[in-house]
């Protein structure tokens, strides 16, 4: 397979634990001209909703929560014109209809949302709140499909209700040491550990390059934002697919089409915390992705093949495009 030569980031695709593509290209550093690695920690964008998602079903396996738990039953807080009767399934497939704090269809860049209120200040998922909390709703609650931001934090703050945690610690606790995922965690873009990639934002008038920092998140919430390595990407979906972090019967319920109308195949339809590309000639294909100013990641896992691929770039590239090529060469 012939990867554009003018990728940047990581690719690693592994196949029954052998390594089909193993990709790294691009600078992490491109002032001090520090190369990415295999070991270099990305930003994944709203990725990080898959984890969220894996978390509500512990809780709700566990029965300290249930799908059909309202807001007003799990928030104490003032939730304005929010509909309170709004379900945790309805917010895990963005069938919930509250006010999205970066509504896709109205709006083209994230960083657009900074311009009156600064970025600096979002490093809690309650500090986004400002943001949507007094605004009306979109929609009536399971009308339809709408990929939502704001639903996911408000799952967030759920799990920090429920277990008396940050939801990035019970992540960590839950997810990400049980995965072996050593590289991945929320971390603040002013103190970010070693080995995190900068990402950087092409500038067409002066012909070079800024790091998002102005751009996104101080630091991950609810809706994504947490770094990554693409070997934890994959001990992630080898652990989710070997029942280590929920069972069989939420699994499956994880990978059903839960919402959506497939009107666009490549994107498909959504379960839990992942898209789902329907597949008429065997199992369906599932995925997570992301994107932000200066991010772009996808993953996906193929059930007839066994193929985890894992595509990022720490400059927006387009992943989706790299990934189209390995569908066409592995999957037929």
């Amino acid at each position: 397979m012939n990867i554009d030569s003018n990728f940047r980031g990581g690719i690693y695709v592994v196949q029954d634990s052998e390594i089909l593509i193993e990709h790294v290209s691009g600078l992490a550093d491109l002032a001090n001209e520090i190369p990415n690695t295999i070991e270099t920690k990305f930003a994944s964008a709203s990725a990080g909703k898959v984890f969220i998602a894996v978390a509500i079903l512990q809780l709700i396996e566990q029965g300290k929560l249930n799908f059909e738990d309202t807001l007003e039953k799990l928030l104490d807080f003032d939730l304005y014109d929010i509909d309170v009767d709004v379900t945790v399934e309805q917010l895990l497939n963005h069938t919930s209809g509250v006010p999205d704090y970066f509504d896709e269809s109205i709006m083209d860049e994230y960083e657009e949302l900074w311009f009156e209120y600064p970025n600096y200040k979002i490093r809690h998922n309650n500090d986004l709140f400002p943001l949507f909390i007094d605004k009306p709703m979109m929609y009536h609650k399971g009308e339809k499909f709408q990929y939502n931001n704001s639903g996911y934090v408000l799952l967030a703050t759920i799990i920090e209700k429920v277990t008396g945690m940050y939801f990035d610690k019970y992540l960590q606790t839950n997810i990400f040491d049980v995965c072996n995922m050593n590289g991945t965690g929320y971390y603040e873009l002013d103190r970010l550990p070693s080995k995190c990639a900068n990402n950087y934002i092409y500038c067409s008038d002066t012909n070079d390059f800024r790091t998002n920092i102005f751009s996104v998140d101080a630091k991950g919430t609810g809706a994504g934002g947490a770094f990554i390595t693409v070997k934890d990407i994959v001990n992630f979906w080898t652990n989710l697919l070997n029942e280590k972090l929920i069972s069989k019967e939420f699994l499956s319920k994880m990978f059903t089409k839960q919402s959506g109308d497939g009107t666009d195949a490549e994107e498909g339809y959504y379960g839990y915390g992942v898209w789902i590309i329907d597949n008429p000639c065997g199992k369906d294909l599932v995925y997570f992705q992301g994107c932000d100013p200066g991010v772009s990641f996808i993953s996906e896992y193929n059930p007839n093949n066994g193929m985890i691929s894992v595509l990022v770039s720490n400059y927006g590239d387009n992943v989706w495009k790299e990934m189209r090529k390995i569908r066409e060469n592995f999957y037929k």
